[in-house]
């Protein structure tokens, strides 16, 4: 009965072990996706202003055109 109580605790302790490993995975894993997302923002961020630049580059084109005619 002894030892099988002190297989029962060495699998508890196994079992807490690889429960603590994962849950550090997952934090560090939640961690790079948080900075995955911040830096999808700000790419998406300088498309808008490019996007912004690009628009008032055709208005000006197309105000130069009709100055030209």
């Amino acid at each position: 009965l002894v030892d099988k109580a002190g297989a029962v605790m060495a699998d508890v302790v196994k079992t807490a072990s690889r429960s603590s490993d994962l849950l550090e995975e997952i934090s560090l894993a939640s961690g790079e996706q948080s900075k995955g997302v911040s830096q999808i923002g700000v790419a998406v961020t300088q498309m808008e202003k490019t996007t912004q630049q690009n628009a008032a580059l055709v208005e000006e084109s197309a105000s130069a055109t009709e100055s030209l005619r």
